[in-house]
């Protein structure tokens, strides 16, 4: 009996930080127009406050509706990236953990293992857990 910590596989693997990297590349420019419409947002709330009592009527509600406009397409927008980023990160993620589970299994058929122990365990001693060896058979 082994004992193996998948949390600690999961973090330590390079394929998850391949996965992050993947992410941030694919996300970074969503994340960089959203940051930038919260900027323009935040001017516009900046103006009405510092002019709102000198602009005419007129002017003075076009800017609020435009802060309302503002505000909510920008909530709309983030509200769709994170869900898209959750939706592409599980994706990922699933992937690692498949071949974590192959790496585990092979490793364990290999060792002659008859049993793989990974959760709920409240101590295991260094000679029963696999987890270096885990991780470095997903090095290669």
């Amino acid at each position: 009996m082994v004992f193996v910590n998948t949390p600690e596989v999961l973090k330590e693997a390079p394929q998850a930080q391949e996965a992050r990297d993947r992410l941030k590349t694919e996300f970074a420019p969503r994340d960089e127009k959203l940051a930038s419409s919260g900027s323009a947002l935040k001017e516009l709330e900046e103006k009405l406050e510092r002019d709102g009592a000198i602009m005419s009527e007129s002017e003075r509600r076009k800017v609020e509706r435009d802060i309302v406009s503002a505000r909510r397409e920008l909530k709309r927008s983030r509200e769709e990236f994170n869900e898209d980023f959750n939706i592409r990160r599980n994706e990922e993620f699933s992937k690692l953990q498949r071949k974590v589970a192959k790496a585990i299994t092979d490793l364990a058929k290999e060792n002659g293992y008859d049993l793989v122990l990974e959760a709920g365990v409240v101590y295991a001693s260094d000679k029963v857990d696999i987890t270096e060896s885990v991780v470095e058979r997903l090095n290669n």
